[in-house]
C-alpha cells in the first residue's frame, strides 16, 4: 500500500516538475523571439514587426498553457480514486489539452526554423502564419475548457460514468494522438472518443473537435465539414 502511495506520488510529482521545467524553457525560449529572431524574421520576410505578433502571441499561449497543464498533475493527485468516471473525463481532457499543446509547440519552435533560417522571403510564410494562428486559438479552446471543466468540479460526468451531451457536444475534442501525460491515457481516450463520436457528433480533420451533428463546420476551428 505505502509503495503504491509512493508510486502514485512520484507519477504525478515529475510530471508537474517536468511542465514546470517545460514553462520555465518556453518563458526564455519567448525571450529570445522577443529580443533576436522576431528582429532577424522581419528582416528576411520583408514584413513589419507588427505583422509578426501572431508568434509572440503562440509563445505567450505556450507559457500559459505549460502552466495550467502542470497544476492539472496537482488536481489529479487528489482527484479520488473511488470516482472512476471524473477521473476517466479528467484524464481525457487533460491529453486532449496536451496534445493540442505539443503540436503547437511543434509548429512555434520546429516548423519555424524554416524561415528563420533562410536567407530570403519564403512563399510559404503566409501559410505558416495560417497554420501558427490557428493552433493558437485551437489550443487555448482547448485550455479554456478543461479549466472550465475543472472550476465545475467535472460535473459533466453523469451517473452512468459517461461525459454527458453538453460537454461533448460543446466543450471536448475527440483524438487519437498521444499524450504524455497520465498512466494509460491512450485506452481512456480512446474510449471517450468512442462515446463523444457517436451518431449524434462529427470529429473535425483538422482539429478532431467533436461537433454536434448540425454543424456545418468546426465550433473550435471553424474548418467546413467534409
Amino acid at each position: 500500500m505505502a509503495k503504491n502511495s509512493l508510486e502514485r506520488y512520484t507519477h504525478y510529482y515529475e510530471r508537474w516538475a517536468s511542465n514546470q521545467s517545460s514553462r520555465q524553457k518556453a518563458l526564455s525560449d519567448l525571450h529570445q523571439m522577443q529580443t533576436v529572431h522576431i528582429e532577424k524574421l522581419s528582416d528576411t520576410q520583408c514584413q513589419p514587426e507588427s505583422q509578426l505578433k501572431f508568434i509572440t502571441e503562440a509563445w505567450l499561449q505556450i507559457v500559459e498553457c505549460r502552466r495550467v497543464l502542470k497544476w492539472t498533475y496537482a488536481y489529479g493527485f487528489y482527484l479520488a480514486e473511488h470516482e472512476h468516471a471524473k477521473k476517466q473525463f479528467f484524464e481525457y481532457l487533460q491529453g486532449e489539452a496536451e496534445s493540442g499543446l505539443e503540436r503547437l509547440h511543434q509548429c512555434a519552435e520546429k516548423e519555424l526554423q524554416v524561415f528563420l533560417n533562410g536567407d530570403g522571403p519564403s512563399k510559404d510564410f503566409n501559410d505558416f502564419r495560417t497554420k501558427l494562428a490557428g493552433l493558437t486559438s485551437v489550443t487555448r479552446n482547448y485550455f479554456e475548457n478543461l479549466v472550465r471543466e475543472l472550476e465545475n468540479g467535472l460535473c459533466d460526468v453523469d451517473s452512468n460514468g459517461a461525459a454527458s451531451s453538453k460537454a461533448t457536444g460543446s466543450k471536448n475534442a475527440a483524438g487519437s494522438s498521444k499524450g504524455r501525460g497520465g498512466r494509460g491515457k491512450g485506452t481512456v481516450r480512446a474510449s471517450m472518443s468512442s462515446r463523444i463520436t457517436d451518431d449524434n457528433h462529427w470529429s473535425c480533420e483538422q482539429c478532431t473537435y467533436a461537433n454536434v451533428r448540425s454543424a456545418t463546420a468546426c465550433q473550435m476551428c471553424n474548418q467546413p465539414r467534409r
